[in-house]
């Protein structure tokens, strides 16, 4: 950066060689016939020309060179700060605005230093150098000319004040519009299966019609101030022609000394005329680097702390003290006490809403509890090292996400160098190898965007498998199970029954075939647990258990005999 701003202060002092030279040239030859000076003179011009324009291409370069690379880093630092950030923050934040981020404000700050840095620098030396030379000429002449340039200042000022409110309301509508086109394309199918595509439209166009207003409001700022300061600087010209050939009639000042400042008078209006369209540049910037500061200076809120503890293989005691959580003003867990032996399966049913999958969450410190300690092998999870937790604890989530590659690299995605047959094994614990193998190109084919063209069935099993492979010492099936039938859901949990016996594990689900085998049984209800206890426990207790147990084998005329069953 500073290699190219160097070569555009050569490049500004070479700027003044050719007004200058102009000047002698009808001074010395043309007035005062000094002809034999004449070709030193040609050759100095053009000369300066030449190198001035080699150094011109060569700082355009460095400075498109700078931008490049800077972007490249800058992309990169954003986007591994975004693999920092925790749920909460993807909680918080939409996705339109991280896209804004990444694209329209990172573009912005390319221009920024690829343009807009060596235009302020050229203008300003350009201006400098030129004024100098004039007061070497004339300095009378040089203040007259100058007299304006305060009130030109005062107006550019005046117009940064203004316009830098409006370039924030115009990158914030920009960023939701950026976020309903993204939702769209991701609900496209919702979209169409309740036919709202008119709807659709008209939310999209009633933010675009925001976005346009923004910049229609932009735009009417400059419509007051731009005027004023291409006027002011168009007046430089006609001073310096009515001022200026007064001068010559009085002899103060020479034809070629005329010349010379009608020649820099390029370095005085360019300024003035640019300082509008580069404070428009200036504002924007400001406005994109803001939101890219702001984005890189959030530290996620789950961290290592400094005395972390390194296990590499975790037994699976796992211990809930008293633990509550809450989701801002929303308390979601209260007071949980559970204490999980190494190898057991605990199963977790319960209403929509109850916690089921926040309390899971917490084991993954996807999120830190809000009172209370998660103890696991007796040390506090926070104490533990997050990404050796993660890797020991493998989860498959309710909310399925499928890349858009092949199936192979979606199983194998946590362990990337497996080999093909235990990728076709977990496949087949999760009775997902026979449906992948009819399928066009086997375990090659790839998956549409988030898993388009497979059901929601073969989803699950993919996701099951994906999980399986990394062979961890916790295992958490959030619902895993919800969309294959009742007779593959009892095959699934016929083959993992083996998987399962060295394993911590837990199991989401809203069928009792899904849980009824576990060691413990907790049910849920409003945050807190209501029950627990074996299958055959909790339905002679006659509670929440009970009552699911009857509402889903649907035969109240013979409860009991279906109880003792």
């Amino acid at each position: 950066m500073l290699g190219g701003l160097l070569l555009v202060l050569i490049c500004s002092a070479l700027n003044m060689v050719s007004p200058y030279l102009s000047g002698i040239i009808v001074d010395k030859v043309i007035v005062n016939q000094h002809v034999s000076i004449l070709p030193i003179l040609i050759i100095s011009i053009v000369s300066a020309t030449f190198l001035k324009a080699i150094l011109r291409y060569t700082f355009l370069m460095n400075f498109e060179r700078v931008s490049q690379n800077l972007i490249f880093d800058l992309k990169s630092e954003i986007y591994n700060k975004l693999q920092e950030q925790d749920f909460d923050f993807f909680d918080k934040t939409n996705t339109g605005d991280i896209m804004t981020k990444m694209t329209g404000d990172i573009d912005m700050v390319r221009h920024f230093v690829a343009f807009v840095i060596y235009n302020v620098f050229d203008n300003a030396t350009n201006f400098i150098f030129a004024v100098t030379l004039m007061f070497t000429i004339n300095y009378k002449f040089t203040l007259i000319l100058l007299a304006i340039t305060p009130l030109t200042f005062i107006f550019a000022l005046k117009l940064s004040t203004n316009v830098r409110a409006s370039f924030f309301a115009i990158r914030a509508q920009f960023s939701k519009l950026n976020s309903v086109v993204q939702e769209n394309i991701s609900g496209n199918r919702l979209v169409k299966a309740f036919a709202k595509e008119d709807f659709e439209k008209e939310k999209f166009n009633k933010i675009n019609h925001g976005f346009k207003e923004k910049n229609l409001a932009s735009a009417a700022i400059w419509e007051k101030y731009l005027p004023v300061l291409d006027s002011l600087a168009g007046s430089m010209v006609v001073l310096m022609i009515l001022i200026g050939g007064i001068l010559v009639i009085n002899k103060s000042l020479t034809i070629g000394q005329l010349v010379t400042f009608n020649s820099l008078i390029f370095a005085l209006n360019n300024p003035m005329r640019m300082i509008g369209w580069l404070i428009n540049d200036i504002q924007r910037f400001s406005t994109s680097g803001e939101k890219i500061m702001d984005l890189l200076r959030i530290k996620p809120t789950i961290k290592n702390h400094k005395a972390k503890v390194k296990k590499e293989k975790l037994n699976g005691n796992i211990e809930f003290i008293n633990v509550s959580f809450s989701y801002g003003d929303e308390e979601v867990l209260k007071d949980i006490n559970l204490k999980v032996s190494p190898g057991e399966t605990i199963a977790i049913i319960g209403p929509t809403g109850s916690g089921k999958s926040t309390l899971v969450s917490l084991i993954c410190r996807f999120y830190d509890s809000t009172e209370g300690e998660i103890l696991i092998d007796d040390i506090n999870i926070k104490d533990i090292d997050v990404n050796i937790l993660r890797e020991r604890i493998s989860t498959a989530m309710q909310d399925i996400f499928l890349f858009s590659d092949t199936i192979e690299g979606n199983i194998a995605y946590g362990v990337p160098d497996a080999s093909m047959e235990r990728i076709q094994w977990v496949a087949s614990m999760a009775d997902a190898h026979e449906f992948i193998q009819n399928m066009p190109e086997g375990y090659d084919t790839i998956i549409g965007e988030r898993g388009v063209g497979l059901s929601g069935g073969q989803r699950q099993r993919i996701a099951l498998a994906r999980a399986l492979l990394k062979n961890p010492d916790i295992l958490i099936l959030d619902d895993t199970t919800s969309s294959v039938d009742m007779e593959t859901e009892h095959k699934i949990h016929k083959t993992l029954n083996s998987y399962f016996k060295d394993k911590t594990t837990f199991i989401i689900a809203h069928r009792i075939s899904s849980v009824k085998n576990a060691d413990k049984i907790l049910v849920l209800n409003n945050g807190s647990i209501v029950e627990q206890g074996t299958h055959a426990e909790l339905l002679h207790l006659r509670g929440q258990y009970f009552s699911v147990y009857i509402n889903q084998l649907g035969d109240f005329d013979n409860i009991d005999a279906k109880v003792v069953g």
